[in-house]
């Protein structure tokens, strides 16, 4: 099985790498489209601001590619905001593969989340073997609001969409790769669909 994991310089990729590597696969890092859509499974991952991991994306055309990928594709964290119509953070339009805004958490809250936190309600084969109230690791300042597409919430200062599907599209706003053998579950269930 071909594994790419998007490297456009926005994400903590050595860390995703690793997790698949503990579970018995390879992945490569890459950002030539050709290699990307040859993948089997695709892992676009993400770590910093909005607007400025959007140019990246714009500035090496993947901005076009990835919503256009047929094979499962897996965003994590900004990864996921990314593929979400618009984000308030840097005013950002989205990939727009599901049809979510993203929001900042209000001043009620510390922001950012940073720590464990429970997902609920729980659908599809990503969360098969996972049990509901499940702790996954988040570090986040902006959420993606409920909507139809929606797998899998979580509570802080709103409940708000902790995971996404979509045809092929699948995004979650925790960090599987830090989220103990629940977290690596997900991965494999990913690898697996």
């Amino acid at each position: 099985m071909k594994i790419v994991i998007i490297n456009y310089g926005a994400g903590n990729i050595q860390s995703i790498k690793f997790a698949i590597q503990r579970l018995g696969f390879e992945a490569k890092l890459s950002d030539d489209a050709e290699e990307i859509q040859q993948a089997d499974k695709v892992i676009f991952p993400g770590v910093g601001e909005a607007s400025s991991a959007m140019k990246k994306l714009k500035a090496t055309g993947l901005d076009q590619l990835i919503p256009q990928l047929t094979q499962p594709v897996l965003g994590i964290c900004l990864g996921m905001q990314l593929m979400c119509k618009h984000s308030e953070e840097g005013d950002t339009k989205g990939l727009e593969i599901f049809d979510v805004e993203v929001k900042r958490f209000s001043n009620q809250v510390k922001v950012p989340q940073i720590g464990w936190n429970q997902i609920s309600n729980l659908q599809t084969k990503l969360f098969q073997g996972i049990k509901e109230q499940e702790f996954m690791y988040l570090v986040h300042s902006f959420y993606a609001e409920k909507c139809k597409e929606m797998i899998a919430e979580t509570n802080y200062d709103v409940a708000y969409a902790s995971a996404l599907k979509k045809n092929n599209f699948f995004g979650v706003q925790f960090h599987p790769e830090k989220s103990s053998q629940a977290g690596e579950k997900i991965l494999e269930n990913f690898l697996k669909c």
